[in-house]
Parts: structure tokens; C-alpha cells; sequence
């Protein structure tokens, strides 16, 4: 995307801040941003990549979206209903900037695409609801060296974490060797639909901060958001020894 006058009038409340300016509006319009999981956090997601100007939007998801979906997946519609998601995204994206570049993926990401859907992707955001998929996407974005920015929600609560795995660190496997035996998320537990959109955005708002070179990002770290308490804490993810990607300091 070129700046040109109407660009710089439509970003200008971005630009005007000192730690943006031109030069950090020129990243956000270079950037390469994948998305995996159109549901409660893909929506705020999006809305927010999309109004902020990144270059290019991936977006995957098999699903067709259902009634129960509305409440909390804000990009969509009554008449939405038994549509793919993928495709009303893209219809969604396009009304806020016809210039975004968009890559659909209308498939379930898995060990035999993976590779291919990711690689040309600089950040990797990770809004999927199982514990299966998660480590799928935290292995291969460890071993293509991408960064990665997920997030997860259930009930009244919700967690942000982010891992740059282009230097060394901890990844998932280290917070969570072994996955739980029961599957913690919105279909088996059930939402409170203003976590969805806070962790959203809190996700969107690292992927800007990792795309404009912000030092005081969440690298290692995961934040937990308590939604009846209205309040955050911050836990270390340190590196496990004995993690199966090998990970070390």
C-alpha cells in the first residue's frame, strides 16, 4: 500500500503518535499476518488488523457459521448463518480496506498442510479452541522459527501469551508438557462474550506492537485476564529442559 494523501488522512490518528509515525505505518502496511480460528477472538482480531492497515490478512477456518456463534463472533450476522467463515471474513475485511491482500484457507489446519499455510506468514496468531491444534501450530512455528501470538478463553477468563521463536525461549510445550485430559473451551464450558472480545484485541494489539518493534512486548510471558474480578496478572513461561522441542535459554 502506497501512503498517499488519502491514506496518510485515513491512518493519520496512528501516524501522529510519536512511537508510529510514518515509518511504523509503513511496517504495519508491509506486514504478513496469519490467522487460525474465526471465532470469538478472530473477530476483534481482524476488525482491528484490518482497521490499523496490515499489508496482508490470512485467514483460516473450515467452519460455516452457526446461530450460537452471534453472541460473541461480532464480524457476523443473522444472515450469515450456513455460510463458510472464511468467506464472509474476507466480505468483512474488504469493507474496511479493499487494498488488504487476503489469503483464505477454508480447511482445518493439520500436520499435512501446515507447513504450506504458514510459510509465508511473518506472525502467526493462534485464536483456535483445542489443545491438539495448539501444539500443532506451537511446533511448526518453533521449527519455521515464526513468531507466534495466541490466545484461549472459557467461562468468565482468558490468556494471551506470545513466543518469538526466532531467538531462543520457552514455547507451549514448556508451560504444558502434556495436554489436559479434559478440553477446557467455549463449546464444553460456555463463554461470557466480552472475554472474547478483550482477548482479541489484547491480541491485536501485540501483533501491531511486534510488527512496529515495541521492546516491551510479552515474549515468554502469558497474561491472564479474570473477567469478574476485572483484573490481569502476568506469568513468566520459563523454558523447560525437558520440553520436546528442545528448547533452551
Amino acid at each position: 500500500m502506497n501512503l498517499d494523501s488519502k491514506y496518510f488522512e485515513r491512518f493519520e490518528k496512528q501516524i501522529i503518535l510519536k512511537k508510529i509515525g510514518i515509518s511504523g505505518q509503513k511496517k504495519i502496511f508491509k506486514s504478513k499476518v496469519l490467522i487460525i480460528g474465526i471465532g470469538g477472538l478472530g473477530c476483534p482480531l481482524i476488525t482491528y488488523l484490518a482497521a490499523s492497515g496490515v499489508g496482508t490478512l490470512g485467514i483460516v477456518d473450515q467452519d460455516k457459521i452457526e446461530l450460537s456463534n452471534l453472541n460473541r463472533q461480532t464480524i457476523f450476522a443473522t444472515k450469515d448463518v450456513g455460510k463458510f467463515k472464511v468467506d464472509q471474513a474476507k466480505k468483512y475485511i474488504n469493507k474496511i480496506n479493499k487494498k488488504i491482500k487476503i489469503k483464505t484457507f477454508k480447511k482445518k489446519i493439520s500436520f499435512y498442510n501446515i507447513k504450506s499455510i504458514i510459510k509465508d506468514f511473518d506472525i502467526i496468531c493462534d485464536g483456535t479452541d483445542n489443545y491438539e491444534t495448539r501444539y500443532l501450530i506451537n511446533d511448526y512455528c518453533k521449527l519455521s522459527k515464526k513468531i507466534l501470538i495466541s490466545a484461549a478463553i472459557s467461562k468468565f477468563a482468558g490468556h494471551l501469551y506470545k513466543f518469538n521463536f526466532n531467538k531462543k525461549g520457552s514455547c507451549y510445550r514448556c508451560f504444558m508438557p502434556e495436554k489436559p485430559i479434559i478440553e477446557n473451551n467455549c463449546e464444553t464450558e460456555g463463554i461470557f462474550s466480552p472475554v472474547a472480545g478483550v482477548l482479541g484485541s489484547l491480541q491485536a494489539n501485540e501483533v501491531l506492537k511486534t510488527i512496529l518493534g515495541f521492546k516491551n512486548d510479552l515474549s515468554n510471558q502469558m497474561i491472564i485476564f479474570d473477567s469478574i474480578n476485572t483484573n490481569f496478572r502476568s506469568v513468566k513461561i520459563l523454558y523447560n529442559p525437558n520440553c520436546k522441542n528442545k528448547c533452551t535459554k
